[in-house]
């Protein structure tokens, strides 16, 4: 008899216990599938200054080169500034396209040329204000499993381009860690295309700063000696320091001004 209601009591236990771990999981589940990927990226956009972004100048240097983006509603100028001897290189990308002068006088370039220099303009402009842009059209946002970096919890989105509307990388394969309370993005990683084969990056935001409402981050740029490690685990090679500094990409002097509608 006191065998049986041991058992008994045992099975009742295991049961309660299961429960319980079934109602864990269910409230995981539940917090993971609170948000999906499109409403994380948008409220990582919010925290960094949202819509300011759409109507707004911004000036800095990055390595000894100026810069300047125009943006006004859906229109945008992006500009880069490179000073040699006594003449001044202007790379201009537009809506209309991709333009070069040499002082005032106008550069003409091969399609193929102009799309390098279209690439490494817009490039530094899209790091400059990420994740701003991130809700484009031509983004694919597919939420990964949840990831803890350095005792902070993050949403993990892994993000694909389109080739219609995704630019001349549209094939760049970018993940972003976004930090569960604050909504910002504190580490990203991409792949990218490259003469030797795929390259990849990951990045440690540093330096946070708002300038008239807009965020603005450096990074310390790192890579993995490892080509076969996949892209989404990076963030744990970074966390079990197995990844090697590469470089600082920082912004200088930075300003902003916002342009009334």
């Amino acid at each position: 008899m006191k065998n049986f209601i041991l058992l008994v009591f045992v099975v009742v236990l295991f049961g309660c216990k299961n429960e319980k771990t079934q109602d864990v999981n269910k409230t995981v589940q539940t917090e993971e599938q609170t948000l999906n990927a499109d409403e994380i990226i948008v409220k990582s956009i919010e925290v960094s200054g949202g819509k300011r972004f759409e109507n707004s100048s911004l000036k800095f240097e990055f390595r000894d080169v100026y810069y300047q983006a125009l943006r006004k509603q859906h229109e945008f100028l992006l500009v880069r500034i490179t000073a040699k001897d006594n003449d001044s290189i202007f790379d201009m990308l537009s809506n209309v396209g991709f333009e070069r002068y040499n002082n005032k006088d106008f550069v003409e370039l091969n399609d193929s040329i102009a799309q390098v220099y279209s690439a490494s303009v817009n490039s530094v402009h899209y790091f400059s204000v990420l994740p701003y842009g991130l809700d484009g059209k031509a983004v694919n946002k597919t939420l990964l499993k949840s990831e803890q970096i350095k005792g902070k919890d993050y949403y993990k989105i892994r993000v694909t381009f389109n080739e219609e509307g995704g630019g001349e990388d549209f094939d760049d394969i970018f993940v972003y860690w976004i930090n569960k309370d604050t909504f910002k993005a504190d580490y990203l990683a991409y792949s990218y295309r490259e003469d030797k084969g795929l390259g990849m990056r990951f990045r440690q935001a540093y330096n946070e700063r708002y300038v008239s409402g807009l965020r603005f981050v450096d990074y310390n740029n790192y890579k993995s000696e490892n080509l076969k490690t996949p892209l989404d685990s990076l963030g744990k090679y970074f966390e079990d320091n197995k990844l090697e500094l590469l470089s600082k990409i920082e912004l200088e002097n930075v300003t902003v001004d916002l342009i009334n509608n």
